[in-house]
């Protein structure tokens, strides 16, 4: 994609996730560390304790995929990267960018009835979705055809 003229990210998930991955490492760490001394009379080895440690990096890689989000749009089309995929959508597809309500992020509209959820563009942002939602509007009636048949 050629230089973006619009790029959002979101903002309160990334603060979250992070701190959550921070607290389970810190947690597994801490479990991991104290698990050979418990009064229970089970034993555990060196490696119950590593295998703690490793299950915490493991939780603490899933909660980071949360930071991922991310939407490009330019003059070619959008590009829309989730938590675990990405795709490139051409203006011309986009019937509209929508905001339905008691959703957690925005759609692109696209024909036949499908959408694709923009993540980047998150309800919990608030006022920073309001801006990113407006400019992505704004880009979309610049870019997209003016004569698009609904399908």
């Amino acid at each position: 994609m050629s230089s973006p003229a619009l790029q959002v990210r979101p903002r309160r998930v990334r603060w979250v996730a992070g701190a959550s991955a921070v607290a389970l490492i810190s947690v597994f760490t801490v479990v991991g560390v104290l698990l050979r001394d418990t009064p229970t009379g089970v034993y555990f080895r060196v490696s119950d304790q590593v295998a703690m440690v490793v299950l915490g990096a493991l939780l603490a890689g899933a909660a980071l995929l949360f930071t991922r989000p991310r939407l490009r749009a330019g003059a070619d089309g959008i590009e829309v990267r989730n938590l675990l995929g990405a795709r490139r959508v051409p203006w011309e597809l986009v019937l509209a960018v929508s905001f339905p309500d008691g959703t957690p992020w925005a759609r692109l509209e696209l024909p036949d009835d499908e959408y694709i959820a923009v993540m980047a563009i998150q309800a919990a942002d608030r006022q920073h979705a309001v801006q990113a939602l407006a400019r992505l509007r704004a880009l979309h009636a610049e870019h997209a055809a003016p004569n698009r048949g609904r399908a």
